[in-house]
């Protein structure tokens, strides 16, 4: 820590200051850096003043990738502290990262005058300098920093240059480097994170698994690849690897709440919940020990208690975002008056990163809706969404172009030409659709047959999805690398998929795969399953859609947050549908929100004989099926189905103009009562 300038305090000032900035760094250098920054934030609201804190927050705004908000910590230190050189290296480091080397040379000279033997600063100065065509300073700079700490300069460049999204030239960094020093554990592990930010996440694992050959004390290493393993589903792998984490260093708290993650994730609720509470005894106030908690809780239907995690989560992490949308998103909550207040000023606070201020407008939106103000519930739906956007990536024309290239590569002939390939086996029910259509209630009225089996989200298909293109040479990828599969193929990917399901399904004859998403690979499904069975869950368009748009999803689903993009989204679904339809239709079924509302019974007996199944009374009782259930509407399938859904997008109808143009050629077919009034609807 860099000296602070004069700045008298008592001493019980000192120590309380220090201990949130040990806190945090010790958060940092674990690699938690949302836990590092909501620590700081704690203390900048009762230590507004003090030079170390407002910079460590920074620096990890910049770890972040928040350049912007990371430089309004150093101007802020700097107007309060005029020449402080760790603020004048990060504000400097912030200008970099905007590719602004001009601006940023001017703050990093006077930083390192002021501490010339500081390597991170002569780095930073040298590629400030080497940006702006000032070759002869730059050069200089970086042999300081070379001279100065060799080994540390090479770790410090290819690490400021992953944090700031400069990937490319982090990885030529640190293959250069591996060359001439193939086993350094720094560098190994530097290059799995260049790969995991590109999704090359096969080649990650590989890296960190060479990375903890060489240094198998190496905790982050360890968590690193933990959090890969869980990604991939490979619970066991990741489980195995945040326990030598923590038989390292078993007082790390974040090792903990990966522990409870991996947990979590394979459906182990009451260990994961064990796992969250080992890392608050070590952390009292870790918000993603609590978080973790309150969703678990949740998970498994205890919603009280899950309503007190989040709670004191806020109550601890104000500027925390995630547990104020999880409050509202618990649908039966609402937030006192005093929340309320609070909710209203944070949303404007625009000192507060982004994804807080998102969830936090989110939230808001889903209070103002239960009190039935509905212009203002939009107004923060709308400024929720279009913060969002930016991060994300999705292009309407690329989806359709998908989507031709799928129509294409799975046609009749293909089909035809296939009869006979795959699996016999009839277990697989997927349920697909869009989200928020009624998958959940249908996924929990067919779970209660004692003949089948729910599961989770499965990641299966899309993996087996994946697995297709990675196989090809030429980079060819799917869907048209489809026409490449052998008769063998076909079936071996038929039992990866099995194999996966197996881990989440019991004893019963069937099983249930619930992703909406994988609507757009029923061809590829039905090429390793003929007998397998397909939902469709339907909703009215515009409730689907406006239930997409309302709905903050913690990742995926990136068509969303913008109104075009749903409904041509929307629009392609619909077609890739009447495709699937068209090929196999005694494979597919629809079922129609609106319709299980109204006739849960009739719908329900039309469903279990399109899976050739018996009635069940049970089904009929779905709420009292007791299940781990993760998706948004976790709370709504635990009770009776109930109306207020029907129809909710009238609520909404003077905002929702570009989307019933969007969607017009499909309302234009339903009865006036469902059609905007702007295309001749009645709703009377």
């Amino acid at each position: 820590m860099i000296p602070a300038m004069a700045n008298p305090r008592r001493p019980e000032q000192n120590a309380s200051i220090r201990a949130f900035y040990e806190h945090a760094l010790a958060h940092k250098k674990a690699g938690d850096l949302d836990e590092a920054e909501r620590t700081l934030r704690r203390a900048v609201a009762i230590y507004q003043r003090d030079p170390n804190i407002l910079c460590l927050l920074g620096e990890v705004s910049l770890e972040q990738r928040r350049p912007q908000e990371s430089r309004r910590w150093f101007l802020h230190t700097l107007e309060l502290f005029p020449g402080y050189p760790r603020a004048l290296e990060g504000a400097g480091k912030t200008l970099l990262a905007e590719k602004k080397p001009k601006k940023a040379a001017d703050y990093l000279r006077r930083a390192a005058e002021a501490l010339p033997n500081r390597v991170t600063t002569q780095l930073a100065l040298g590629r400030a300098c080497s940006m702006s065509g000032q070759a002869e300073e730059a050069e200089a700079a970086i042999a300081r920093a070379l001279a100065l700490d060799p080994a540390r300069a090479l770790a410090v460049n290819a690490a400021e240059a992953l944090a700031e999204g400069r990937a490319q030239e982090a990885e030529k960094l640190l293959r250069d480097h591996l060359a001439q020093n193939p086993d350094d554990p720094l560098a190994l592990r530097l290059l799995a994170r260049v790969a995991m930010d590109s999704g090359r996440r096969g080649a990650a694992i590989r890296l960190l698994e060479r990375c903890i050959e060489h240094a198998p004390d190496f905790v982050l290493a360890h968590n690193d690849l933990a959090d890969l393993y869980m990604k991939e589903d490979r619970f066991d792998d990741a489980l195995a690897s945040v326990e030598r984490s923590l038989a390292l260093d078993p007082a790390l708290a974040h090792s903990w709440v990966f522990k409870g993650n991996v947990l979590s994730r394979s459906q182990q609720h009451d260990e994961a919940i064990a796992a969250y509470d080992h890392a608050m005894a070590l952390s009292p106030a870790h918000s993603g020990a609590m978080a973790g908690k309150g969703h678990v809780l949740k998970t498994v239907g205890r919603a009280d208690e899950a309503v007190e995690v989040f709670r004191a989560c806020i109550r601890a992490h104000p500027s925390f975002g995630e547990p104020w949308w999880s409050l509202a998103n618990l649908k039966t909550f609402s937030f006192d008056p005093e929340e309320v207040t609070l909710l209203e000023e944070l949303v404007h606070n625009e000192s507060l990163g982004e994804e807080a201020r998102v969830n936090m407008r989110y939230a808001l939106a889903k209070h103002r809706e239960n009190e039935e103000r509905y212009a203002e519930a939009m107004a923060h739906y709308q400024a929720g969404a279009t913060l969002r956007r930016p991060n994300e990536t999705y292009d309407p024309v690329q989806n359709q172009v998908l989507t031709d290239h799928i129509i294409e590569a799975f046609s009749a002939d293909f089909l035809r030409q296939r009869e006979g390939w795959g699996s016999e086996e009839d277990a697989p029910i997927l349920i697909v659709g869009l989200p928020r259509s009624g998958s959940t209630l249908i996924e929990q009225i067919l779970a209660s047959h004692p003949a089948i089996d729910a599961t989770i989200e499965l990641g299966d298909l899309g993996r087996c999805v994946r697995a297709v293109s990675r196989a090809q040479q030429d980079k060819l990828e799917y869907p048209q690398a489809s026409v490449r599969l052998r008769a063998e193929d076909v079936l071996r990917l038929s039992k990866r998929y099995l194999r996966g399901a197996g881990h989440y399904r019991g004893e019963a004859p069937y099983f249930i795969d619930k992703m909406p998403n994988n609507f757009q690979h029923l061809g590829f499904m039905h090429l390793m399953f003929p007998r397998a069975r397909f939902i469709d869950a339907r909703r009215h368009p515009l409730d689907s859609c406006l239930g997409s748009y309302k709905q903050l999803f913690y990742r995926g689903q990136s068509f969303t947050y913008d109104w075009f993009e749903l409904g041509q989204f929307y629009l392609q679904y619909r077609r890739l549908m009447d495709h699937w339809k068209g090929l196999f239709p005694e494979r597919v079924l629809d079922v129609r929100y609106e319709d299980v509302v109204r006739d849960q019974e009739g719908q329900t007996r039309r469903m279990l004989d399109f899976l050739g199944l018996e009635f069940d009374e049970r089904c009929l009782r779905f709420w009292e099926t007791d299940r781990a259930i993760n998706t948004a509407s976790s709370e709504q399938v635990r009770r009776p189905i109930y109306t207020k859904g029907l129809n909710f997008w009238r609520h909404y109808e003077s905002e929702l103009d570009e989307l019933v143009g969007q969607l017009e050629p499909l309302l234009r077919d339903l009865p006036p009562e469902d059609r905007p009034l702007s295309l001749g609807g009645d709703p009377s």
